[in-house]
């Protein structure tokens, strides 16, 4: 599903994919008062475990044994598990017992949910991650202790994971996994396929992910479609690829894909940072006097938005990749969507991307050879633009280099 951009010029022009299964909306309008176009395509669904009866029996087990420290890792998870018991019958029996314990909290929604149940949580990590919350109780030693482990989602080859219950059992806990909910797939795959098939395209600017969920199975889904490879290569160049934070990012930093973050692990705090990065990075191309950028759907001449159809957008973004460059009839041919044989369909399609530009002069005819952005020699250099420095720290997450874009490069 798609939606047209509303107000706000600061991300004008600049289509971003989201792939949030909860929230989804509020995230999405976050971006379109921004001024971008939102591609929705949910990655994942939460599959609560009301009914299920391990969940009941673990929770039984808890009420009759209670253990000394209950780890809550999301807030979505803890709350089910309120909610499930509140089902069964066993809600306050469960607060009373959970009130003895000692509660750690991940992270705040965590710590949230463990507040909105009237609990109140010893300790909490900064860094809002399992393996702080590992070492912390590591620290202070875990043989003999008996600890309550809130499960969360499922796990795959690509997810952070996992061993942080195995890690406290060879410390000599006795750990009791609580398996509140899991995750799968979307049920209709359509909507992810198209994403996926538009990241390749290069037609999104950016891709968001809220989860670490949703980046495995995104992934895995490109690997069942034979498209991993493709998927991977485009958003280690063009696409853009931001996380709500580190735990988010770290499958996709382990293939080698840069990724972007904001300082907090917020919605809010992504959309800002999604509003302030994708302008920064967006090439420029000086033609004919004019400032063009390529975005992902359109292109944006003079800081106007030009909206164009596929035929002409596929060409424009051939020229733009070497700007200044002559790019052969053959060649546009082959960019062109259908290809085919004919190079007329290449003259066709220049006079309605000059058209559709507004600015008719930004494309030049080379007689015999072809066509290319009208750049002058300076404007041609491949001089990066220069990035300005971003030390890591509290407010601005380590990131994997991402390449600097050469002014006219796109």
């Amino acid at each position: 599903m798609s939606s047209v951009p509303e107000a706000g010029p600061r991300l004008a022009g600049f289509t971003i994919g989201v792939t949030a299964a909860r929230r989804a909306e509020e995230f999405g309008t976050l971006l379109t008062r921004r001024g971008a176009t939102v591609v929705s395509a949910p990655a994942i669904r939460i599959i609560p475990l009301a009914d299920d009866s391990e969940l009941e029996r673990v929770t039984e087990q808890l009420i009759v044994h209670p253990p000394q420290i209950v780890v809550a890792t999301t807030g979505i998870g803890f709350r089910g598990w309120m909610e499930a018991a509140e089902g069964w019958g066993l809600a306050e029996t469960l607060r009373d017992t959970l009130a003895t314990t000692r509660l750690l909290a991940r992270g705040p929604k965590a710590k949230g949910s463990i507040r909105a149940a009237e609990l109140r949580e010893e300790w909490s990590p900064a860094s809002e991650s399992s393996a702080e919350v590992l070492d912390h109780l590591l620290a202070e030693g875990v043989d003999g202790v008996r600890i309550a482990v809130q499960l969360h989602g499922a796990t795959t080859e690509w997810e952070p994971v996992p061993d942080f219950c195995e890690v406290l059992r060879c410390a000599g806990a006795d750990v009791v996994p609580v398996p509140v909910y899991r995750w799968e797939p979307p049920a209709d795959r359509g909507p992810m396929d198209a994403m996926i098939e538009a990241i390749i395209a290069g037609s999104l600017d950016c891709v968001t992910f809220t989860s670490a969920p949703a980046v495995a199975s995104m992934l895995m889904r490109a690997k069942e479609t034979g498209l991993l490879d493709a998927l991977l290569h485009a958003l280690r160049g063009r696409v853009l690829a931001a996380c709500v934070g580190p735990i988010t990012a770290a499958p996709l930093e382990e293939l080698g894909v840069p990724t972007t973050m904001p300082g907090r692990a917020r919605l809010g705090a992504l959309a800002r940072h999604v509003a302030e990065e994708l302008p920064r990075r967006a090439g420029r191309i000086y033609a004919a006097g004019h400032l063009i950028s390529v975005r992902g759907g359109c292109v944006v001449v003079d800081d106007e938005v030009r909206q164009l159809a596929p035929a002409p957008m596929a060409l424009m973004r051939a020229l733009a990749r070497q700007p200044g460059r002559v790019v052969s009839r053959e060649d546009l041919l082959a960019a062109l969507p259908g290809g085919g044989e004919d190079t007329h369909a290449v003259e066709t399609a220049i006079a309605r991307l000059r058209a559709g530009l507004g600015k008719p002069k930004a494309i030049q005819t080379v007689v015999k050879r072809g066509y290319r952005l009208a750049l002058d020699t300076a404007d041609c250099a491949d001089t990066p633009v220069p990035q300005p420095p971003r030390a890591a720290g509290i407010a601005t997450p380590a990131r994997s280099p991402r390449p600097a874009q050469p002014i006219g490069v796109w």
